[in-house]
């Protein structure tokens, strides 16, 4: 729980960092990226809620309706919040980086790599390739959560296991951002993230708990990848001993 505890905090360690100078002009892209998307999922979500909620209760189960409907509600609103959260990340890829290295730099004191034109293609290349690999790993478990989903009864889990997959997603999201500035690959990522279980999945819940609250959900992105960023820098640091 230590360990948890310190992932959740590490969260909003980097908060403060997102409004020094050099930094701020990273952090918008993102955000209105962030706030459009999830505007979009918001008006889609309550238009369609209902009409899913009466096609997929078969009749023989009313009188469960009262314990499924809420659970199955939350299920469908984590997969639509979940789906545009991706699809947001996958977007604001080469910002997230650019945000992440401008952060590092400015712990670390360190001149921030300028990038131009001919960097910031290889730039966008490099994260994309980064974000449908992750897109990838979570297809992988979308599909059986899924199905878990719409079956009766069993689909009374669905809420636990669609948040937990949540958690574990957001710390991979957000701990890769760091890492991939490092030179790691998303399969190394997964291994940090793996040998740091605890504390990735205490970082993943207090992402999702910003996400899951309205206005909030929009500084979640930069919030986490500040408090990643600088998390990972001071732990190198002081493997260094340079602190």
């Amino acid at each position: 729980m230590i360990s948890f505890t310190k992932g959740f905090l590490d969260c909003f360690g980097g908060f403060s960092l997102l409004f020094k100078p050099g930094i701020k002009r990273f952090v918008l892209i993102p955000f209105f990226i962030n706030l459009g998307l999830f505007l979009f999922a918001t008006k889609l979500l309550s238009e369609q809620l209902t009409l899913w909620l009466d096609k997929l209760l078969p009749d023989w189960l009313s009188w469960l309706e009262w314990l499924i409907w809420p659970l199955f509600a939350i299920a469908l609103f984590l997969i639509v919040f979940y789906t545009f959260t991706v699809l947001a990340n996958l977007i604001a890829a080469p910002f997230n980086s650019l945000l992440s290295a401008r952060i590092e730099a400015f712990i670390t004191g360190s001149q921030p790599e300028e990038i131009n034109t001919g960097g910031f293609i290889k730039l966008v290349f490099r994260t994309l390739k980064s974000e449908i690999q992750k897109i990838l790993y979570a297809v992988k478990w979308f599909i059986p959560l899924l199905i878990i989903t719409v079956i009766p009864v069993i689909n009374i889990a669905a809420p636990f296991l669609w948040i937990l997959f949540a958690v574990w997603f957001f710390a991979l999201e957000y701990n890769d951002y760091p890492l991939a500035n490092r030179g790691l690959y998303f399969a190394e990522v997964k291994a940090y993230n793996r040998k740091n279980r605890m504390r990735s999945l205490g970082l993943g819940t207090a992402v999702f708990i910003m996400t899951s609250i309205p206005l909030v959900n929009f500084f979640a992105m930069p919030i986490a990848i500040a408090g990643a960023t600088k998390s990972i820098t001071k732990a190198d640091q002081q493997n260094r001993g340079t602190v």
